[in-house]
């Protein structure tokens, strides 16, 4: 009996104690008007925070106006970022004919401004076989050379060397490496075992083959002045 009273005792005092045990935060649950008041507040700030952003944006525009300040500020567009142009130190470019002849055009510095494959070049030199195994060497100061149709067109203190022992010197010529011709229209010197010749321009035809003197010429030869 004793021990059934303190088993009673003690459920007694066991369920005083979670009678007195109290939540560490109660619970509220809000009121529908409560609820409806939230959303109507979320709704108006989705509208206000971007109108308060404009607000602040157009008060730094026209601020300078409302001072007096002639000075505003202003947004532009940059400029468009433009790749540099390619550089290529000592270029060397080799190429045939449609009789594999061979051909080589080099530089001290070449530049391609754009897409297109063309490059403008210091100290520009071409070497180019001609028939039978004869070569031309020409160089200049600068020089543009077109890939695509195989062109260099020299400026500058051209010199064009014939290995027959001639000499050509003139201020602009244009030569087709491929082609292995050449002409110019500026005052021509030329000289070799034949004499001197001084014309207002020249070409050089079938790969060396034959070379006219255009425009008025002079000629030395052999110690005879026609």
């Amino acid at each position: 009996m004793s021990q059934e009273i303190r088993r009673s005792d003690f459920l007694d005092v066991a369920q005083d104690r979670r009678r007195a045990l109290t939540p560490s935060r109660a619970r509220h649950v809000p009121r529908a008007e409560q609820i409806a008041r939230r959303q109507r507040l979320v709704t108006a700030m989705k509208f206000l925070m971007p109108l308060l952003a404009a607000g602040v944006l157009a008060l730094m525009v026209f601020w300078p106006d409302i001072e007096g300040n002639h000075s505003r500020l202003s947004f532009r567009r940059g400029p468009a970022l433009v790749p540099e142009a390619l550089q290529l130190v000592a270029p060397r470019f080799q190429g045939v004919d449609e009789l594999n002849r061979p051909y080589t055009v080099t530089a001290r510095l070449a530049r391609q401004p754009g897409q297109e494959e063309v490059l403008l070049m210091d100290l520009p030199r071409a070497d180019i076989q001609l028939n039978e195994g004869a070569w031309v060497y020409v160089e200049s100061d600068r020089g543009r050379y077109d890939r695509a149709t195989q062109q260099l067109d020299l400026e500058g203190n051209v010199e064009l060397y014939h290995d027959n022992g001639t000499l050509f010197r003139t201020e602009a010529a244009a030569v087709k490496v491929d082609a292995g011709t050449a002409h110019g229209e500026r005052p021509t010197q030329a000289q070799g075992s034949f004499g001197t010749i001084e014309s207002e321009g020249f070409e050089m035809r079938d790969r060396g083959a034959v070379m006219i003197f255009t425009g008025r010429a002079r000629a030395v030869l052999e110690g005879r002045q026609q």
